[in-house]
């Protein structure tokens, strides 16, 4: 059964400016490999919702450098992921975090996530809000590190905002119900992950 849960904006928001000019020993750096900013973006996300998905290819998951999913660390693979390109969900069932492509600039919060592109419209840079000014955006990134830097400062042909909407989640209530019915244990429901 797939529930939604809350997006915890402000733990994202406290994660990347904990993170933002330092790396998680629990995460591969990326720099210097395509670059750590989807990753860290992930890593902010991840904070806010708890919750992974492990489906292979079409999944959003870190394990180790060498088990992760593309949309782990690939700036167009998180968007196909987040806003839900329809084979994306078909194929990962649905759980994880759940956006959509803010293109007017309005319903942007702390937590979502600003990508970049280039003049040929290619997307090479992700960066999560972390605050807001009068007239500007504030973001923390890696690659090149930023803790609060006005997305004004960066030389960018067009944008997309990713807001981040909520997660979702797969309860087990099937294998509680088994176990219940069938007098084997008494359970409750767990996340099928």
């Amino acid at each position: 059964m797939l529930i939604d849960i809350p997006y915890n904006r402000e733990r994202a928001v406290e994660y990347a400016r904990r993170w933002a000019l330092t790396r998680n020993p629990l995460f591969i750096d990326f720099t210097g490999r395509g670059g750590d900013c989807t990753s860290f973006v992930s890593q902010c996300v991840f904070a806010g919702c708890g919750v992974m998905n492990y489906t292979p290819t079409y999944g959003w998951y870190y394990v180790s450098s060498a088990d992760r999913a593309p949309a782990w660390a690939g700036v167009d693979e998180f968007f196909d992921f987040t806003v839900g390109v329809p084979e994306f969900r078909e194929a990962n069932g649905g759980v994880g975090p759940t956006g959509f492509d803010v293109r007017d600039g309005r319903d942007i919060a702390i937590g979502d996530v600003i990508q970049l592109a280039n003049e040929s419209g290619d997307f090479y840079h992700s960066l999560i809000i972390s605050g807001f000014t009068e007239d500007d955006i504030l973001i923390c990134a890696h690659s090149d590190d930023a803790l609060d830097r006005p997305i004004s400062t960066y030389n960018f042909s067009s944008l997309r905002i990713i807001h981040i909407e909520k997660a979702v989640i797969d309860l087990d209530t099937d294998t509680s119900f088994e176990n219940l019915i069938n007098g084997t244990a008494i359970t409750t429901a767990s996340l099928r992950i």
